[in-house]
C-alpha cells in the first residue's frame, strides 16, 4: 500500500495507473483509505490526458467529522482543482439518523463550491439513504455497493432507481474469483465460450446490462486490456436472470463481513 508520505510514493502503484490510463480507462476510482491519492495525482499529470477527459471518483471516512477539510486534503493530494464525485466512504460512521444528515448537509456544500461536480455515498443500505434523503436538498448521485451475483443486496436496486440514484459495483468479479466455487460457475463457464471472452468479462457484462457501473481493478496491463472486452458483447435479458437466478443459490460477501450476520443478504 501507498504511503501517504510524499518522499515515498509507491511508483507500482503510478505506473499501474498510467497504464490503465493508456488503455483508454478514464475513470479512477480513489479513496481516503486506500492511501494511493498522491499516486493518483501523480499519474493523472505524468500521463498529460486533459483534465476534462477523466472522470476522478474519492471518498471520505477517515476525517468524516471534518468534511471541508477532507476534500481540501485529498484534492491537495490529488494535484486537481476538482473531483467528479466524492463519496462517503462507508455508512458505519453514524450513531443516529443526524450523524447522516449532518455529513450530507457537508457535502452539499462541497458540491456547492465546485470542489466536486456530483456527491455521493457507498455501501449504504435502504435505512442509511431513508435517512439521508429525509433532510437533502440534493440526492445522492451515486451508491458504490459490493455487488455481484452471489450479493444481489434484495430490493436496494430497485429503491436506487425509485430515487434515481446510481449504483457503481465494486468486486463484480467474485463469483468468478474469490467465491468460487459456486452455482453461477458452469451458467459463466458456459457463456464465456459463447462470446469467446473470459468469465471475468463475463461478470462485469452481467453488472453492465443491468445498468451497473462496473468497476474493478487490477496491476496487470494485459488483464486490464482483455476486461476492455466487456464492451464488444451483451447478455440477453435471459442469460442474465439465469446468472441472477443461480447466484441467489449463494450467499457471499468479501468486504465489511464484520458489520454483517453471516445469513445477511441486504
Amino acid at each position: 500500500m501507498a504511503s501517504s508520505d510524499s518522499s515515498s510514493i509507491d511508483r507500482a502503484t503510478v505506473d499501474a495507473i498510467k497504464s490503465a490510463l493508456k488503455l483508454g480507462y478514464m475513470h479512477i476510482d480513489a479513496a481516503e483509505v486506500y492511501n494511493t491519492e498522491l499516486e493518483v495525482g501523480i499519474a493523472i499529470k505524468e500521463s498529460k490526458i486533459p483534465r476534462e477527459k477523466l472522470y476522478v471518483t474519492t471518498k471520505v471516512i477517515t476525517n468524516i467529522a471534518d468534511i471541508p477539510k477532507a476534500i481540501d486534503t485529498s484534492l491537495k493530494k490529488l494535484q486537481l482543482d476538482y473531483v467528479d464525485s466524492y463519496l462517503i466512504h462507508t455508512p458505519f460512521f453514524a450513531k443516529s439518523d443526524i450523524d447522516f444528515q449532518t455529513a450530507w448537509k457537508a457535502m452539499e456544500a462541497v458540491k456547492a463550491s465546485g470542489k466536486a461536480k456530483s456527491i455521493g455515498v457507498s455501501n449504504y443500505l435502504i435505512p442509511h439513504l431513508k435517512a439521508t434523503l429525509q433532510t437533502a436538498t440534493i440526492p445522492p448521485a451515486m451508491n458504490q455497493i459490493e455487488y455481484h451475483p452471489y450479493l444481489q443486496h434484495g430490493p436496494l436496486l430497485a429503491f436506487h432507481k425509485e430515487h434515481s440514484i446510481a449504483v457503481t459495483a465494486y468486486a463484480p468479479l467474485t463469483a468468478a474469483t474469490k467465491a468460487k466455487p459456486g452455482p453461477v460457475d458452469s451458467v459463466i463457464a458456459d457463456l464465456a465460450k459463447k462470446y469467446f471472452v473470459s468469465e471475468g468479462e463475463v461478470s462485469l457484462r452481467w453488472c453492465i446490462d443491468q445498468g451497473v457501473v462496473a468497476i474493478t481493478t487490477s496491476g496487470k496491463e494485459e488483464r486490464l486490456s482483455d476486461y476492455l472486452r466487456a464492451m464488444t458483447f451483451s447478455l440477453t435479458p435471459r442469460e442474465c436472470k439465469e446468472i441472477a437466478e443461480m447466484g441467489e443459490k449463494k450467499h457471499f460477501r468479501g468486504f465489511w463481513q464484520a458489520k454483517f450476520d453471516e445469513n445477511d443478504r441486504s
